[in-house]
């Protein structure tokens, strides 16, 4: 006979807070949510001692939420993630209901951190890394060869920022948040500097601008930067996200989950997109004409990087907000040019519009920034949206992502092999 959940069979049953909470899936502390926003009734158990709830109401609500999030009945089959961080619609995205390109025009990295994490804006927000996490951080990506890649340095910069934590498997969002307000600073900090008077202090994307270029920074870099880390905070359920949703549904921590997302964004057709888009831009400029570098790619059966995103049939948005800005660069407008050419000369073949990729190729590429630079302001921003979505799913039934696979090999029993 199989073993019945918690309070099936039982009519008149009460379950404690424990139980109701493993039977939904969640963390105590989410019962009492559920119960102020009127899901759940509850009362005090005999003699004063704690609250109680009503089995067949608990199970009610189990099953709705399941139906909510697009799961069946079996355990670990969910095909949908509810999530309150961003939407995607019709060439436009939204943080929390807000239009993000707007956010990050009007605010800072730091602030739109915030205001995915918290749903409140903390103007003037800074984050500063702890002097031991920093240390132990860049002693390790020190050990690495020279050849070592930014993303290769920043997830061995969050498993050596993890040591450094005893606290880190403490899963409360308290805790959670203080640990993704000096990650994220500590592995801009572990990066190698390209300029020796570079600044350690002050807004997050003046400590990264001296990682990326050994030139001096201006305003505007500096404002286009700071933008491009917003923009790219957070987008939905891509790849390297749900890399970390599966992590923090086996209840990894922060900096594991983190370390899981900096796996994934190494892909050329993820964040490592960029750097493809750089290279082919300076051939370009070198060629002073895309038409032949474009022809080559074409010949050779490549994809053309920087161009088109399946989630935006027309202008990316990302995208838009940055050739605004970089429009008011001058030292940009040779790789702008350049960039347009590439939109031009390939939409005889394919009518396809510049994504972010191409955008960042642009910035990365006029300000003396190699190849890889536009994969570290990736990895570094979307770093804020890996904290977000882990919390999410810290609050949702422990290892909920199991999908069944579809076996398609011999069919057992077969004999043992000689």
């Amino acid at each position: 006979m199989r073993d019945q959940e918690p309070g099936t069979g039982h009519p008149d049953r009460r379950l404690s807070t424990r139980e109701a909470a493993e039977l939904l899936g969640v963390k105590p502390e989410t019962v009492y949510a559920y119960v102020s926003r009127g899901q759940l009734s509850s009362r005090r158990a005999p003699g004063g001692r704690g609250s109680t709830f009503d089995a067949k109401e608990v199970e009610a609500l189990a099953r709705r939420n399941r139906r909510e999030s697009g799961a069946s009945s079996g355990p670990g089959t969910e095909t949908a993630v509810r999530t309150r961080i961003t939407l995607i619609e019709k060439d436009r995205y939204y943080f929390r209901g807000v239009d993000a390109t707007e956010l990050a025009a009007r605010h800072t990295y730091e602030e739109i951190a915030e205001w995915l994490w918290t749903g409140h804006l903390r103007p003037g927000v800074a984050f500063t890394a702890p002097e031991a996490s920093v240390t132990v951080a860049r002693r390790a990506v020190e050990a690495l060869p020279e050849h070592t890649g930014p993303t290769d340095r920043l997830r061995v910069a969050a498993i050596a920022a993890a040591t450094a934590d005893p606290l880190r498997f403490d899963l409360s969002e308290e805790a959670v948040l203080g640990t993704a307000r000096t990650l994220i600073p500590t592995l801009v900090a572990s990066l190698p500097p390209q300029r020796r008077a570079h600044q350690d202090e002050g807004p997050l994307a003046h400590r990264l601008w001296a990682r990326l270029s050994g030139r001096a920074a201006d305003e505007a870099s500096l404002r286009t930067l700071d933008t491009a880390l917003g923009l790219l905070v957070d987008h939905d359920l891509a790849a390297s996200t749900l890399a970390v949703r599966v992590a923090a549904s086996a209840r990894a921590h922060a900096y594991a989950a983190v370390s899981a997302g900096l796996g994934v964004i190494e892909g050329p057709l993820h964040g490592a997109a960029s750097g493809l888009a750089h290279r082919l831009l300076l051939e370009v400029l070198d060629h002073g004409t895309a038409a032949p570098v474009i022809a080559e790619e074409l010949r050779a059966g490549r994809r053309i990087p920087g161009l088109g995103h399946r989630l935006y049939p027309g202008e990316d948005p990302r995208a838009r907000v940055l050739f605004a800005l970089l429009d008011e660069m001058p030292h940009a407008q040779p790789a702008l040019a350049a960039a347009r050419d590439i939109v031009a000369t390939t939409a005889r073949h394919t009518p396809l519009h510049a994504n972010v990729d191409l955008a960042l190729a642009v910035f990365t590429a006029s300000c003396g920034m190699p190849a890889t630079a536009g994969e570290t302001i990736f990895a570094v921003a979307r770093t804020a949206g890996w904290i977000a979505h882990a919390l999410e799913e810290y609050g949702e039934r422990p290892l909920r992502m199991r999908p069944s696979g579809h076996y398609v090999g011999p069919r057992p029993p077969q004999p043992l092999p000689e």
